[in-house]
């Protein structure tokens, strides 16, 4: 009986451009406009949302604050009549999303994006795509949401899946990474 070979090393594929511009494509309808912060003496102004980027068509017409703790996960969710506008306050998250939509370019596509504090960005996520955040720093992770539609206590927009559903290709117990 022979020994197993010792595994061999494999080169890393190339992830982002040499102007740092990610090569991983996003969701057909997925936003993430990475936001810098204008800093003086005094601290800095961070601009969460503004119309004029063009990023979304519709009004700013709600918006809620959201808490998470370290190493909770929140999701599986989808959306049918709203998409979610997020921006990062603390914390480092990170966000899974999943393209299950019957006429979309993009369909059975994952994205696993990270957003922090150290790293702000407006993250738009389409209705119909499936979502998932978990917290990966070490404090209280805060984002607002500015969905395009109220919350609606009667009939909430929200259907949800077990965060270790097989039908979402995704784990966020991947391993320890490198």
């Amino acid at each position: 009986m022979s020994s197993p070979q010792p595994e061999q090393p494999r080169p890393d594929p190339p992830s982002i451009t040499a102007d740092g511009i990610p090569l991983t494509p996003l969701i057909d309808g997925v936003v993430l406009r990475q936001q810098r912060p204008i800093e003086d003496r005094r601290g800095e102004v961070l601009e969460v949302y503004r119309p004029s980027w063009g990023v979304h068509p519709d009004p700013l017409v709600f918006v809620y604050q959201v808490r998470i703790r370290p190493g909770a996960i929140k999701g599986w969710v989808i959306h049918a009549r709203q998409d979610d506008r997020l921006s990062i306050i603390t914390g480092a998250l990170r966000w899974a999303l999943y393209d299950d939509r019957a006429d979309s370019p993009t369909r059975g596509r994952v994205n696993d994006l990270v957003v922090s504090d150290r790293t702000p960005a407006l993250l738009i996520i389409p209705r119909g795509v499936w979502h998932a955040v978990r917290n990966i720093g070490t404090v209280d992770a805060i984002f607002l949401n500015m969905p395009t539609q109220p919350y609606d206590h009667a009939a909430p927009d929200k259907a949800r899946l077990p965060i270790g559903t097989a039908r979402i290709p995704f784990d966020f117990d991947d391993g320890p990474g490198w």
